[in-house]
């Protein structure tokens, strides 16, 4: 399964962010809690790209599933 989450101490304070990004994964959970879109988000980040978006949530939800390390999941 490709990484699309990563997490350095010289990006971004260490806050978890999207893979080659600088955007922190928790401004994309906030954005959809408050009904965006996937779509609207990808016009919002186009270099991201919405193959990024879904693997990031894809990640998140896998790693929920499987119980790895909840705390850090909830960071993000």
């Amino acid at each position: 399964m490709k990484k699309y989450i990563t997490s350095k101490s010289d990006v971004m304070g260490g806050a978890p962010c999207i893979v080659g990004t600088r955007v922190p994964v928790d401004v994309i959970l906030s954005l959809l809690k408050q009904g965006y879109t996937l779509k609207k988000i990808d016009k919002m980040y186009p270099w991201v790209g919405m193959h990024k978006l879904e693997g990031v949530l894809d990640e998140l939800a896998g790693k929920l599933a499987h119980g790895e390390d909840n705390q850090t999941i909830l960071q993000a």
